[in-house]
């Protein structure tokens, strides 16, 4: 029972970091209905830049700071230099392009810092915690602590200012929108920000478990995906409660069934896309879209 309390606690701690990479996919999704094959990547390099912060002497939680405040930047340039010009191509001329982004992000960050994996600090104490017979990892607890409060600030963004209703009304239904005088252009490029900010909290809580290098969200990226495919790509909500029972999901067939162990995790992930799209295409809280033809 023990290792069974432990492997849920730890498979709650990654699926955080699942959950909120799926959730940046999933509000890019609904905003421009494209699947962004660079996000991980996008997360990696904020992550390269939260660890040159670091090196040159800032404090844990400045560099923090300044790198989320670089990667909401940053996704706001991506969506108007990158995405622009190309939102009224077809589906798969932006899926190319996400891709070229992918390939460019990946070489420039080789390039700069090298393939050579790097330590990324933790901001949490090394000593585990123990409660009882179980031992947990303090980065994982502080790791679902600085997810929960990434997205509860996403919800009240939401739910509650003027700026998140507009971009929920933009995403939605962008003709009435403009009707109403919403600048949905510039929602949709806060929305890039807003994800590609909720991405560099993933990338900054997974390198002190991967360690740091150019390719270190590629297993994380399918990760996101199976989530959000689980918990439905047209849902926010969905896209976190997936990630979390992906994670967990993960862990607990990695220590019970045997043959897979923890070298065949990955499959896990790809069952599970797998499975959700034979058995409910739209996950389990995603809605169903029904078209004319």
């Amino acid at each position: 029972m023990d290792i069974f309390l432990q492997q849920v606690v730890s498979g709650l701690a990654t699926g955080g970091i699942y959950a909120s990479l799926a959730l940046a996919l999933v509000m890019i999704y609904q905003a421009t209905d494209v699947v962004n094959f660079a996000q991980g990547e996008m997360a990696m390099f904020s992550t390269y830049l939260a660890w040159s912060m670091l090196n040159a002497g800032l404090p844990y939680w400045v560099a923090f700071a300044a790198t989320l405040a670089l990667a909401f930047v940053g996704g706001l340039l991506i969506e108007r230099i990158v995405i622009r010009p190309v939102e009224n191509a077809p589906v798969l001329a932006v899926v190319i392009v996400c891709i070229g982004l992918l390939v460019i992000l990946n070489s420039v960050a080789g390039w700069i810092y090298s393939y050579i994996q790097k330590p990324f600090p933790s901001p949490f104490p090394n000593a585990p915690i123990k409660l009882g017979n179980v031992v947990f990892g303090a980065h994982d607890l502080g790791a679902i602590g600085i997810t929960l409060v990434v997205l509860l600030f996403l919800y009240v963004f939401f739910r509650y200012t003027t700026l998140g209703l507009a971009m929920r009304a933009a995403a939605q239904n962008p003709v009435s929108s403009r009707l109403c005088g919403v600048r949905v252009g510039w929602m949709l490029a806060i929305g890039w920000g807003l994800a590609a900010l909720v991405g560099a909290v993933a990338g900054i809580m997974v390198a002190p478990i991967v360690f740091l290098d150019p390719n270190m969200m590629a297993g994380i990226l399918i990760y996101a995906f199976a989530s959000a495919t689980l918990g439905g790509f047209t849902s926010p909500g969905g896209a976190v409660v997936g990630g979390l029972l992906v994670g967990v999901i993960e862990n607990l067939v990695g220590t019970y069934v045997r043959f897979i162990g923890t070298e065949l995790k990955l499959t896990v992930a790809l069952a599970i896309i797998v499975i959700v799209l034979v058995v409910k295409p739209s996950g389990l809280f995603g809605r169903v879209v029904v078209r004319r033809v």
